[in-house]
C-alpha cells in the first residue's frame, strides 16, 4: 500500500478568525513559488502582488502582511488564494517563514509586523 502524505493544512497554525469570513480576503500570489498554508507573506508595493515575505528583500515584501490560508502552487503562474489579514490567531510555530528569517529576532519581527494588523501570534 503507497504511503500517503498529507501537507500542511490551517488546522497546523490557525487558532481563531472572525466569524463569516471577516478575516480573510482573497489576493494574487506572484508566480515563483508553490507556496504552502501557513507562510508568511508580504506584498510587493509595485505591483500588489503578495510572495513569501523576504526579510531582505526592498521591494515591500520585507513587511509581513498576511498569512496564507490555503495552497497557492504559484511556481509557474500568478494564483489566485485565500488569506488571513486581520482579526485572527494564529500558532507561531505552525507558520512557516522565508529563509531570510534565519534568527530569532529576525521572526518576532516579522510576528509583530503581523500583530499589527491584528494577527495575534502565541
Amino acid at each position: 500500500m503507497p504511503t500517503l502524505t498529507e501537507g500542511k493544512t490551517p488546522g497546523d497554525f490557525l487558532l481563531f478568525e472572525e466569524q463569516d469570513h471577516y478575516s480573510r480576503e482573497e489576493v494574487t500570489i506572484a508566480a515563483g513559488a508553490d507556496l504552502e498554508p501557513g507562510t508568511v507573506l508580504g506584498m510587493v508595493t509595485a505591483t500588489e502582488k503578495y510572495v513569501a515575505s523576504d526579510e531582505a528583500g526592498a521591494d515591500g515584501s520585507e513587511a509581513a502582511a498576511a498569512v496564507l490560508l490555503t495552497p497557492a502552487a504559484a511556481a509557474s503562474a500568478d494564483v489566485t488564494a485565500v488569506v488571513l489579514k486581520r482579526h485572527a490567531r494564529v500558532r507561531r510555530f505552525g507558520l512557516t517563514f522565508d529563509p531570510s528569517y534565519d534568527t530569532e529576532a529576525k521572526r518576532d519581527a516579522a510576528c509583530a509586523e503581523l500583530e499589527a494588523l491584528g494577527i495575534v501570534v502565541s
